[in-house]
Parts: structure tokens; C-alpha cells; sequence
């Protein structure tokens, strides 16, 4: 038979702990694990940074007087920043010019017992272990200021993982800087070394990003802006989202309220204020990017790791306002070729809209190079070669392929003025007559086939005066004369104007088939605006120290290339091309009257096109084509057709702001002489009055003898 228990009753709380035994069994247990979890607390801490795991604060003491790590500012010209390099954007400032309501806005977000802990705020960490307790997770950081301090200025020693090492070493770091350090250095380096979002570390650097001024010309609604921005950099971003910055904004504001710092009627009104973030350009990095770019190849060469950590101050040659009218010329013009306004685009030919939306939408990256219509700007001051506008392709995000210094295109009817300068310089005079009929025989390659050149519209002129052969761009005509003077000749000529890229020793060079550097031809140009000296290509002023003294300061590099009477008839020549050349009806015709010369220039297959023109101030050249060669339109694609037009707008758009130029003064010594247009005789009583030409010559190149074709009146002797 199956007995029945009845289990034994359990003893009551009150029972058990009543009980001697049971009491000191508990009582020894909660003091042995109160003893190890000491033991392991203590064990920990002083463990953490054993064998120097952690970082010597005396890393901080040249920080204290503003040796943080910070970014070079680039200015251009009239002392604008327009680019800053460096990994971190920092710009450091003294506590005295940060006011006092971004201190406080920080504090009271970030540490509102700053000024009371010793580097750890002990009362922070019991709520904070209460909040995620609650939680179950982790909900509540308990950093102060001064371990935020510790993490950021040390990265690589401490850990941004959530896990009690970082923790312990931020505690100890922390716990070493206060003893050290006095409470406002702390504070200065925490607000200069802070991330705010965007690459700024610092307020300095985020107030210039976000709001375009310096931190010490913040209100207070700015200010705590920025004091919410920590929390989470990539949340409260004013710029990226507005919104969340704002109620994140007010929260900090309540925070304030809350210490002390601000009235409830101050809160009230700065809830009020409207966010207002700056479009200036010159806080998004894009800002002549490839000038920008082309300049830290040169100062990271001289200063290496400086020139990102150094807080260099760089002075640059470049003209905002000219920057500017080169890109919406040169943008309005690309457009414009592409919208059809010069001719039909070649089959297959994509567009920069149509690809830049198929790109974004496919997330493609092509490369340095693109399929779409480029085009290239330069412009420098010909006197100093000090670059005032530079556009090195049509977008730097989707190529930073600088087609001004990295390219190398063939420059067409841009090179002949080399040839024309190699044979003034030989005694050659611009009423010289050259033969504009087609080569005979062909000329034979160097891989055996014959070259027979031809120009744009097939025709040929017969005997023409070297100036029309020159200003209408005689293909035929101008190699015969370089065959003439020899390429060896026509090479040392272009070297000597800065072309240093290999010229062979062929016929074909004469008219441009050789490519060059766009950055070298067209500071080559400079060398006519002044008359006979060439300029090199400047980007750089100065470079200061962060403490403004200067440490690099290039010198200006002028070349003599020819005297001032030979270059003078070069440019009276090349004046021609605007007055009724190539150029006439981009130019001249179009209202831009002020003394100026250039050279249009359109290589075979119309691969390339370009204008370089000068004033006697400023010379300036652009160039368009694809990367991929190919043609640029269907049919007549010409510089002087669809480069020139750019060109009269940037510099209409440039003298508009600035004195029109003085011609170019020309040379006593040069004689002048009235001859006969057709034949580059002393015209006489009989030859047509539409031929009679007045003409200038170096002494000793002048005609001495009469026409001798119009000695009389007759009608067959008569054009």
C-alpha cells in the first residue's frame, strides 16, 4: 500500500536568516565576492595601462599654446579661403576668441559638472549604469569632457569600441590630464579637437563650414547647433538634416536653460531663430578644384606631411571673380555645342547629361577619362604668369584628369605662330609672299605614304602676303615656309616659347600636328603680350607658417624669347586674326574691340579645337574635345567657330570689372612703308587704291623696289 508525504514545510525568510549558520555563510560570501570583484576592479584599472598601453599625456603639452594638428588654408588672391588640405579640417583657436556661449552650450551638453570632477564624474556613472540597467543595454554614455579629450587626441591607443577597456583607459588618461592640466586648457583643446560633422574638428572649422563666419561671431542659436552636433556627427548634420539639427538644437537650449546659462524667455526666442546655413561656395571644396589639386602636387612635394597637419597658410595667384566668368563661359559654351547651336554632334556622341544621369543612376565609376564633350580654360597674367582662372576639365568629382597639365593634344593653328615668329626673327617681312598651292610632290612619311595637307575648305589662294597667311590660317602656305626655315629651326623656336614636349623633325609639325601641353602653348602666348619675354605659369605667392611667417615664397621665372620690334610685328599680325581673321566674327564682330590678338586653332577630323587670345594684360586659352579623340561635330568644327565665342565672353565679362588695356606701344626703331598688298612691293601711282597698304619692318627687311606688276595703267595688268 502506497504511503502519502507530506513534505516539510520551508523556512520563512525571517526564519532562515535567524539562523547563526546560514548568516555567516551568507555574510562570508557577499565579503569574498565583494573582496574579488575589488581585487578584479582594482586589478583592472591597474593593469589597463601596464606596459604603456596607454598614451603619455606628454603628447599634450605642445597642443596647449595651438600645436594641434591642423589643416593648410588656401586664399586666393584677395585673400579669400577657397580650399584647405588636410585629413581633419581644424582650424585651432585660442578659449579667449571662442565666446562664451559656445563654452557653455558644450558644457551643458557634454559635461555639466566640467568645472567641478576631477576627469571623471562619478555621479554621471551610477545614472548612466541605472539607465542601461533599465535598458538592458547600452543607452547611456557617462564620458566627460575630458575622457572625450582623452579618446579623440589619442585614436590609435584607445579604442572607440563600447567595452570597459576603452572605459578604464579614458578613466585613467583622463585622471592624468586634469592633474596636469588646468580646466580651461582642457576646454580649449576639447572645443578645438572635437568632430562636428562634414571633416570640421573644431568649432573654428565648423562654424566656417556651416555657417561661413568664425566661431567667435556665433549666437547662440549657431552655437548650440554645434554643441548638438557631437552626440551623433552623421544624425544632426544642419546641412544634411536640417531638421533633426533643429530639434536637436532645442534640446540643448532646454540644456542651458536648465544650468543656469539662459533665461527661459532667451531659450524661447533662440527656439525661434531659423536656421540659416551659408551657400558660399568656398566651404564645399569646390572652388577651382583642379587648380586646388594641381597645387597640392607641388607643396606636398616640398612639405610632405605639413602641408595636411601643419596649419599652412597658402597664398595663391588665383582670381575668384575671373575663376568664375571662365567657367560659365566655358560651361555655357559646352552646352551650347552640345544643344546643336553649331552643328549636328557625330553619331553616338553622349552628352554630359544624359551621362551623368545614367552614371548616378548605374553608380558607375569610368575613370580618369569620359565619354562626353571636355573642354579646358586657362588664364594667367602675361607680365608675371601668374594664373588667374583654371579649368581643367568639365567636372572634378566625375575626372580629376587636369586636361590643362596632363593632357597632351595636338594644338593645330595654335603652333604656327612659331613658325611665322621663327621666320620674323630670320629677316623674314610680313609682306614676304608665300606659296598657298598644294605640295608637289607630296611629301613622303615616315612610314612610307605620301602626306598631301590640305585646307579646311579645299581651296588655295595662290601667292599671298605672310600676315593673310598667318590670320587665315593658310595650312599649305605655312608649311612651305616652315620647310623653308627647316623643322630643326621651328623646333628651336617652340622650345625656346616653353614647348618641351618631343617635336619631331617632319613637315607636319608646322601646322600643329604634334601634341603639347595645353598649360605650355598657352603660356607660350604670353611671350607676345609682353613684347618678347615669356612668363612661366604661377600658382603660389607665398606659404606662411601658422604663426605667419613665411617659409616658401617661388620666384617669378621670366624667359627673353625675342626682342620687342620682331615680336611687335608678330602681334600686329595676330591682331589680324581678331580684326578680320578666323576669329573676326567671334570676336570682333561680336563687340570685343579692346587691343587684343590670338590664334584659333582645329586639328584634322576636327578632334580638337581651341583659341588662345591675349590682351596686353592677360592672355587666355581654351580648348575643347573629347578624351577618347573623336570628332567634336559632324562638319566645321573650328576654334574660331566654336572655341573663340567662350573666349569674347570671359573677357568682356573680365573688363567689364576692370580698366580697359592699353595697346601695345610699338617700337620707334621699326620703319613703315606703303605697299602693294598683292605683291609686297612699294605700291605706286598705278597699282589698284584697294591694294595700297601701309606696312611696318624691321630696319634692313624693308622693300626697296616698286610694284612691277602696275607700272601702268591697263587693264590686263590689273587683278
Amino acid at each position: 500500500m502506497a504511503t502519502l508525504t507530506t513534505p516539510l514545510p520551508l523556512p520563512s525568510p525571517a526564519r532562515w536568516w535567524q539562523d547563526p549558520t546560514t548568516r555567516r555563510r551568507i555574510l562570508a560570501f557577499a565579503l569574498l565576492a565583494t573582496t574579488y570583484g575589488a581585487g578584479l576592479a582594482y586589478g583592472s584599472w591597474t593593469r589597463v595601462c601596464a606596459a604603456e598601453r596607454c598614451p603619455s599625456i606628454s603628447r599634450l603639452l605642445p597642443l596647449q599654446g595651438g600645436g594641434q594638428t591642423q589643416t593648410s588654408k588656401v586664399y586666393a588672391a584677395d585673400g579669400r579661403l577657397i580650399a584647405e588640405y588636410g585629413l581633419e579640417r581644424r582650424t585651432v583657436v585660442p578659449l579667449s576668441q571662442i565666446p562664451l556661449p559656445v563654452r557653455q552650450a558644450f558644457i551643458a551638453t557634454e559635461d555639466k559638472r566640467f568645472y567641478a570632477h576631477h576627469g571623471i564624474d562619478y555621479r554621471r556613472i551610477l545614472g548612466a549604469l541605472k539607465a542601461d540597467l533599465v535598458s538592458l543595454g547600452y543607452s547611456q554614455g557617462f564620458s566627460t569632457i575630458t575622457m572625450q579629450l582623452a579618446r579623440n587626441i589619442f585614436p590609435d591607443e584607445i579604442s572607440r569600441e563600447k567595452k570597459l577597456t576603452r572605459k578604464l583607459k579614458e578613466a585613467r588618461v583622463a585622471l592624468e590630464i586634469e592633474r596636469n592640466f588646468p580646466k580651461d586648457t582642457i576646454l580649449q583643446l576639447y572645443l578645438n579637437q572635437i568632430d562636428l560633422g562634414a571633416g570640421a574638428h573644431g568649432v573654428e572649422a565648423a562654424a566656417q563650414i556651416y555657417f561661413g563666419k568664425s566661431a567667435r561671431d556665433l549666437n547662440v542659436a549657431e552655437a548650440t547647433t554645434l554643441a548638438a552636433i557631437p552626440k551623433a556627427p552623421g544624425t544632426y548634420n544642419p546641412r544634411t538634416h536640417p531638421d533633426r539639427a533643429v530639434r536637436r538644437r532645442n534640446v540643448v537650449l532646454n540644456l542651458m536653460r536648465d544650468q543656469g546659462f539662459l533665461t527661459p524667455e532667451d531659450v524661447e526666442y533662440w527656439k525661434a531663430y531659423p536656421l540659416v546655413l551659408t551657400t558660399t561656395r568656398t566651404n564645399y571644396g569646390d572652388v577651382a578644384p583642379y587648380f586646388v589639386e594641381w597645387l597640392r602636387g607641388q607643396l606636398d612635394a616640398r612639405f610632405g606631411r605639413e602641408l595636411y597637419e601643419g596649419g599652412l597658410r597658402i597664398y595663391t595667384t588665383l582670381d575668384l571673380d575671373m575663376q568664375q566668368a571662365a567657367e560659365r563661359a566655358l560651361q555655357a559654351q559646352l552646352d551650347a555645342i552640345e544643344a546643336g547651336v553649331y552643328g549636328k554632334l557625330p553619331s553616338g556622341a553622349v552628352t554630359y547629361r544624359d551621362y551623368i544621369e545614367s552614371s548616378r543612376a548605374n553608380g558607375e565609376d569610368k575613370g580618369a577619362y569620359t565619354p562626353y564633350l571636355q573642354g579646358a580654360f586657362l588664364a594667367m597674367e602675361a607680365n608675371t604668369g601668374f594664373i588667374r582662372a583654371m579649368i581643367g576639365g568639365r567636372d572634378f568629382e566625375d575626372s580629376k584628369y587636369n586636361r590643362i597639365v596632363q593632357a597632351v593634344r595636338q594644338p593645330g593653328s595654335t603652333f604656327k605662330p612659331f613658325v611665322y615668329s621663327a621666320a620674323v626673327r630670320a629677316g623674314h617681312p610680313v609682306t614676304e609672299m608665300l606659296d598657298d598651292s598644294p605640295l608637289n610632290p607630296p611629301v613622303l612619311q615616315l612610314d612610307s605614304t605620301l602626306w598631301q595637307p590640305k585646307d579646311d575648305d579645299d581651296s588655295t589662294w595662290g601667292a599671298i602676303p605672310m600676315r593673310k597667311a598667318l590670320y587665315g590660317s593658310r595650312n599649305l602656305a605655312t608649311i612651305k615656309l616652315g620647310m623653308a626655315l627647316g623643322e630643326q629651326t621651328v623646333i628651336g623656336e617652340a622650345k625656346s616659347y616653353g614647348i618641351t614636349t618631343p617635336l619631331p623633325p617632319y613637315p607636319s609639325i608646322h601646322i600643329g600636328a604634334k601634341g603639347v601641353r595645353p598649360i605650355e602653348i598657352i603660356a607660350a602666348y604670353s611671350a607676345f603680350a609682353t613684347l618678347g619675354t615669356r612668363a612661366v605659369p604661377q600658382g603660389i605667392l607665398r606659404v606662411e607658417d601658422r604663426e605667419g611667417n613665411i617659409v616658401w615664397q617661388p620666384q617669378q621665372v621670366h624667359q627673353p624669347v625675342m626682342d620687342a620690334e620682331h615680336t611687335w610685328l608678330l602681334v600686329d599680325m595676330m591682331k589680324d586674326v581678331i580684326r578680320r581673321g578666323t576669329a573676326y566674327s567671334a570676336v570682333w564682330k561680336a563687340g570685343f574691340t579692346l587691343p587684343a590678338a590670338g590664334k584659333t586653332g582645329t586639328t584634322d577630323q576636327y578632334t580638337d579645337a581651341w583659341f588662345i587670345g591675349y590682351t596686353p594684360e592677360l592672355v587666355a586659352g581654351m580648348w575643347v574635345g573629347y578624351d577618347y579623340q573623336r570628332a567634336i561635330l559632324e562638319h566645321n568644327a573650328g576654334g574660331g567657330k566654336i572655341v573663340a565665342p567662350a573666349w569674347t565672353s570671359f573677357m568682356r565679362d573680365v573688363y567689364d570689372r576692370r580698366p580697359a588695356p592699353a595697346d601695345w606701344v610699338r617700337p620707334d626703331s621699326l620703319v613703315t612703308r606703303e605697299v602693294d598688298d598683292s605683291t609686297g612691293y612699294l605700291a605706286t601711282p598705278f597699282c589698284p587704291q584697294k591694294l595700297h597698304r601701309w606696312e611696318w619692318f624691321y630696319p634692313g627687311t624693308e622693300p626697296t623696289q616698286e610694284c612691277p606688276v602696275h607700272r601702268v595703267l591697263g587693264p590686263a595688268l590689273t587683278p
